[in-house]
C-alpha cells in the first residue's frame, strides 16, 4: 500500500503556486527586502497556503544561522504584564521578517550569565535580547568579549558601548517634578525599587537634579525591602501617612508598587488630590481604571519589545552598535486639574 502521507512543502512546492523562480522565492523567504513588495506578498501568500515550514537544520547547515532571535526572561516579579507586552511586540517586529522569537528563563537568578552560556555554547540563537540590566552586567561582558549580537532592555556603565533601547528615565522625573512643583507641591519622595540596575542610578539621579532645580526637598525611598512585594509596599504606605512631616508629593517607578502604596496612605485616612499628589510610571491601563484622577507618564512596552528587535537584527545583519542606542520618550498623561 502507498504511502498515504502528505510530504511537507518545499521551495519547490512554493515556485510551482506561483510561477516563480526557485532563487527568487528562497530571496524572499530569506531576507526579501530587495525583491518587490508585490512578489513578496505573493510568496509570503503561497507559502501560508501550503503551509510552508524551513527546515531550521538545513538553513544552519547551509548558512551557520538559526534565524532564531532569544529573549532571557527575568525572573523579576514585581511589574504588571511585562513580559506579555514585550513579547507581543518583538513578535509584531519578527512577522514580517526570517526572525523566530525563543524565549529562556533565566536559569538561576545567581548566577544571570548561565543562560546566556547555553545559547552561546549550544548556538541556539543568532542574537539575545537581555533585560533589567546591571551597570556591570556580567552578561554584557560575556556576549561583547564573545562577539555575539544582543541588544539589552536597560544602559550600563561599559566603556565598549553595545546597543540598547531604554526608558527615558531622567526626562521621567524631570517632567513629574516639573508637574507636581506646578500644582504647588514642595516635599518631594521617589518611590524606586534599588534592584541594582541601571535604572535605578539614573532615576534616582535625575531626580536629585530636578528637585533641586525647583528649590523643594526631595528624599529617595532606599529602605530595603519596602517594595519587594505588594503586603511591604502597603505597609509602607501606611507609614508615611503616620510621619509627621509627610510628603505631598510622590513619584513612584512601578505600577504594582504604587497600588499597594496608595492602599495603605487609603487605610490611613489619606486622599490622592486633596492630601498628596502622585505621578506613576504607567505600562498598563491599570492604575487610571482604579484612579481616574491620577497623573502618569506611559511607556509602551509594545514598542519597546518592537524596538528592541529592530535594533537585534540590525546588529546581526552588522550594523555599528554606537548607531543601536536609543531612548523611549516618557508620555506624559494629565489627569487631574
Amino acid at each position: 500500500m502507498a504511502d498515504q502521507r502528505r510530504k511537507p512543502p518545499t521551495l519547490k512546492t512554493i515556485a510551482e503556486l506561483t510561477g516563480l523562480s526557485l532563487s527568487t522565492v528562497s530571496l524572499s523567504l530569506r531576507d526579501g527586502s530587495r525583491l518587490k513588495k508585490e512578489t513578496r506578498d505573493k510568496i509570503a501568500a503561497a507559502a501560508a497556503e501550503v503551509g510552508y515550514v524551513p527546515n531550521r537544520a538545513g538553513v544552519r547547515l547551509r548558512t551557520g544561522q538559526t534565524n532564531v532571535l532569544t529573549l532571557i526572561q527575568s525572573p523579576a516579579n514585581n511589574t504588571i504584564d511585562y513580559t506579555r507586552q514585550m513579547i507581543e511586540g518583538i513578535g509584531a517586529h519578527l512577522s514580517d521578517t526570517r526572525f523566530h522569537l525563543n524565549v529562556i528563563p533565566e536559569l538561576d537568578p545567581a548566577n544571570p550569565e548561565a543562560s546566556v552560556r547555553y545559547v552561546l555554547q549550544n548556538r541556539t540563537a543568532d542574537g539575545l535580547i537581555l533585560t533589567h540590566t546591571t551597570a556591570r552586567d556580567p552578561r554584557v561582558q560575556l556576549l561583547t568579549d564573545a562577539g555575539f549580537p544582543f541588544v539589552c532592555h536597560g544602559r550600563t556603565e561599559f566603556y565598549t558601548p553595545h546597543a540598547y533601547h531604554d526608558f527615558h528615565v531622567e526626562r521621567f522625573v524631570e517632567l513629574a517634578v516639573q508637574r507636581l512643583h506646578e500644582k504647588g507641591r514642595r516635599r518631594f519622595l521617589l518611590v524606586a525599587e534599588d534592584d541594582g540596575t541601571t535604572n535605578f542610578a539614573k532615576i534616582s539621579g535625575g531626580f536629585h537634579r530636578a528637585v533641586a532645580r525647583c528649590g523643594n526637598l526631595g528624599e529617595v525611598a532606599t529602605d530595603t525591602g519596602i517594595l519587594v512585594s505588594p503586603n511591604t509596599a502597603r505597609a509602607f504606605g501606611q507609614s508615611l501617612a503616620a510621619r509627621p512631616d509627610r510628603f505631598d508629593a510622590i513619584i513612584s517607578n512601578n505600577e504594582l508598587a504604587t497600588l499597594a502604596l496608595m492602599g495603605g496612605m487609603a487605610d490611613e485616612g489619606l486622599r490622592l488630590g486633596r492630601d498628596y499628589e502622585l505621578i506613576c510610571r504607567q505600562t498598563t491601563e491599570l492604575l487610571p481604571l482604579l484612579y481616574p484622577q491620577i497623573d502618569t507618564l506611559g511607556e509602551d512596552l509594545v514598542a519597546t519589545g518592537q524596538e528592541l528587535a529592530r535594533l537585534l537584527i540590525a546588529r546581526v545583519s552588522g550594523a555599528p552598535v554606537e548607531t543601536l542606542q536609543t531612548l523611549h520618550e516618557p508620555k506624559p498623561v494629565w489627569r487631574s486639574g
